[in-house]
């Protein structure tokens, strides 16, 4: 995403969000938080129709936990791929910012609405899992999936690593 990118996902950041206010203020002020938050877009015939935000959570560790904190898609442009692909894409440009100041990537959260279809999208993905749900957080139920040792091979395919969890 550049500067010049601003207005156009603050358009479908409205569109697709229709409960949040001030989508402007709030994706220039995440903009502005680079390296911690980090956005890429997605475009079909020069239009933005899409964006992913990822954050870094709790200081720049050399074990990076990252959060899917939001994707988009412009309603008309929605269920072709755009969603699979923002995170297929931008999770390896990301990884790869990680391992350049000598850190790795290690699990990937991602909260959302308990009704939102793309909790799939997310276990597909990312083969997150939901590990809580949270009793109207904010417009309703929200879960939170975590994708755990996540690896990026050298074809940028997204991989779970091995588990830590205990059986």
């Amino acid at each position: 995403m550049a500067d010049t990118d601003v207005h156009a996902v603050a358009v479908v950041h409205k569109e697709a969000f229709p409960r949040q206010s001030e989508s402007l203020e709030w994706i220039s002020c995440n903009y502005k938080a680079y390296p911690r938050i980090q956005y890429f877009v997605a475009e079909s015939q020069g239009q933005i129709v899409g964006y992913i935000e990822w954050l870094q959570k709790s200081g720049l560790r050399k074990e990076v936990i990252l959060e899917l904190e939001q994707m988009a898609v412009a309603p008309s442009f929605q269920g072709k791929g755009i969603g699979r692909s923002l995170i297929q894409k931008s999770l390896p440009l990301i990884s790869q910012q990680v391992a350049e100041r000598r850190a790795s990537l290690k699990h990937v959260i991602v909260t959302t609405r308990a009704d939102n279809h793309a909790q799939r999208l997310y276990a597909s993905t990312l083969n997150a899992t939901v590990e809580a749900t949270i009793s109207n957080l904010y417009s309703a139920d929200e879960v939170v999936m975590i994708a755990r040792n996540i690896l990026v091979e050298d074809n940028n395919k997204i991989v779970p690593g091995p588990s830590d969890q205990l059986i």
